[in-house]
């Protein structure tokens, strides 16, 4: 069934959905009221109303936040949306330095990827194939500098070569396990291993997608 709204509401519903789709961002009351040459008190009731009918939700101090939501009551794709840098390239077979820079980014669901200051790293190499990382993916990272045992973490070997492995840590050692048996364990000092990251998902790349 429609929700029925009076011109003045879907005025600014639809005014919301531009911005949000433009800027990825809800703009202020002071602006919307401007833009829309209304007062602050008429998109305040109005935003009241929007959030009654189940098509808004408000968040934050005075709910300066507004959330779009969709027919199931979610928030609607348009703001699920985050863009992730893609800082380098790292190896999942020979280590390959891992240049702190980026290269591009990528957009990734919000509700699934979640945490702040995420990073991708482009995966070169098949010795995590076990573990569904194929070359040419990018791993979504979330900074950190600890992994628990059994974690695929991002390492940084030697203050400049980059992987993904199991991480392990042992009584008088680091053990970096692959998910290919083509790849042995590989064991290094406490001092020559520093924790980047956990890798909390994968992106295929498109020339993996074009091969499977």
């Amino acid at each position: 069934m429609k929700t029925e709204l009076s011109s003045r509401q879907q005025r600014l519903l639809d005014y919301l959905r531009e911005q949000i789709a433009e800027t990825g961002q809800t703009p202020s009351l002071r602006r919307t009221a401007g833009d829309l040459g209304v007062s602050h008190t008429a998109v305040a009731e109005m935003l009241k109303v929007l959030e009654q009918k189940g098509l808004v939700k408000r968040q934050g101090r005075y709910g300066r936040h507004v959330h779009l939501l969709n027919r199931a009551g979610e928030t609607a794709g348009i703001q699920r949306i985050r863009e992730v840098p893609v800082i380098g390239r790292i190896t999942a077979g020979l280590p390959v330095y891992a240049q702190q820079e980026w290269e591009e980014s990528i957009v990734v669901d919000a509700d699934f990827y979640k945490g702040n200051n995420l990073f991708a790293l482009r995966v070169k190499g098949d010795s995590m194939t076990g573990a569904g990382i194929l070359s040419g993916d990018l791993a979504i990272c979330r900074p950190r500098q600890y992994a628990a045992d059994g974690e695929i973490a991002a390492v940084l070997i030697n203050g400049e070569e980059a992987t993904i492995k199991r991480f392990f840590a042992r009584a008088d050692h680091i053990l970096l396990k692959s998910e290919n048996p083509d790849f042995p364990p590989q064991r290094y000092g406490f001092d020559h291993v520093l924790v980047q990251g956990r890798v909390i998902g994968i992106q295929r790349g498109p020339d993996v997608m074009q091969r499977l």
